[in-house]
């Protein structure tokens, strides 16, 4: 399974079929049918049993879900109304092609806009709302667009998987399928303790399925992998920069939703020193991830959060370096591989 085909699977937050069909298929392939299940949130979690007991059990996290819209209504006109799923800027989803539903009842559509010619001033000047959005799908009038797209359909980025510049890719949804990329190519990662890859459900709208896995499996350690804000671009003062594309995957000793173990955090770092694989400290405190909800499951666990840098993340095209793809996978690795010396 490679990135780019889990990049044009669509699963927004709810409706992550076709991302967990991908995922569980993969994990009974490596681990056996008996050891691979789901929850009501829909994640799949997959067990890998402990060869040496006396190692803490580790719970490998990746969300499958992505942003996007979701309608609620519709014109008379017969254009689409629209709410966001997950944080997204009203501001980058201008004229930005979308799909509307799901398999054979799914139509193309475009996001609009009043045009220039017809703002205020001041709707110039100000930045767009959301509730002036629509999404234009060729409907000839409110029912024939309530048709297709009935309350609830949800709505996702038509983005291809690009490769660009010096060993870069624009898609969408890298946030987070670079880190299922990852926990799948971890499935047979070198540790003895127990290992559970939890491929989570919802994790933009509250780190849903992670309350569940974490609970469920009550791990002792908590290692997250993530797409992250990189906010490297422009005049963005050096203070605001969360981290770099290209200087390898950052290591983050606070987000918005939890804090890292200090322990755990010296250890990743000292990891990927001896291991000599490229990282950096996230610079800046943003963001949050599903390493808040397993820190606080049951017990609760230790955590620590190993993400990829995203240019413009949370919109239609993210961009992220893919050596920092493969050095999230390899400082992973290196991660358990100093756990198990103690």
């Amino acid at each position: 399974m490679d990135l780019k085909t889990l990049c044009e699977l669509r699963g927004l937050s709810g409706r992550e079929d076709a991302v967990r069909k991908a995922v569980y298929d993969v994990c009974v392939e490596k681990l056996g049918k008996e050891n691979v299940s789901f929850d009501g949130n829909g994640s799949v979690i997959a067990v890998r049993k402990a060869t040496d007991k006396a190692l803490p059990r580790v719970m490998l996290a990746a969300h499958m879900d992505e942003v996007g819209l979701v309608a609620i209504s519709a014109t008379d006109e017969g254009l689409i109304n629209v709410r966001t799923i997950g944080s997204v800027d009203p501001r980058v989803l201008l004229s930005k092609r979308v799909t509307v539903g799901y398999g054979d009842d799914a139509v193309p559509g475009v996001i609009g806009y009043p045009p220039i010619h017809l703002q205020s001033q001041e709707d110039y000047k100000a930045a767009p709302k959301l509730d002036k959005l629509t999404v234009d799908i060729g409907a000839k009038d409110k029912a024939e667009a309530e048709g297709k797209a009935p309350k609830g359909t949800h709505i996702s980025f038509d983005t291809k998987y690009t490769d660009f510049g010096d060993g870069f890719v624009c898609a969408k949804a890298l946030d987070d399928r670079v880190g299922v990329f990852n926990l799948l190519r971890l499935l047979d990662a070198p540790y003895g303790g127990e290992l559970i890859f939890a491929f989570t459900a919802q994790e933009e709208v509250g780190l849903r399925g992670a309350y569940a896995a974490g609970y469920r499996a009550q791990p002792d350690i908590g290692i997250a992998l993530e797409g992250t804000s990189a906010n490297d671009l422009g005049d963005t003062p050096d203070q605001f920069k969360v981290c770099i594309p290209g200087q390898g995957p950052c290591v983050s000793f606070m987000d918005h939703s939890s804090i890292a173990d200090h322990e755990l955090f010296k250890l990743v770092l000292k990891a990927g020193e001896a291991e000599n694989v490229p990282h950096q400290i996230k610079k800046f405190i943003a963001g949050g991830n599903d390493a808040g909800a397993i820190q606080r499951a049951g017990a609760g666990a230790k955590t620590v959060v190993i993400s990829v840098p995203c240019r413009n993340i949370h919109s239609p095209a993210s961009g992220c370096c893919l050596k920092d793809v493969d050095n999230q996978l390899a400082l992973a690795k290196a991660t358990l591989k100093h756990l198990m010396k103690g």
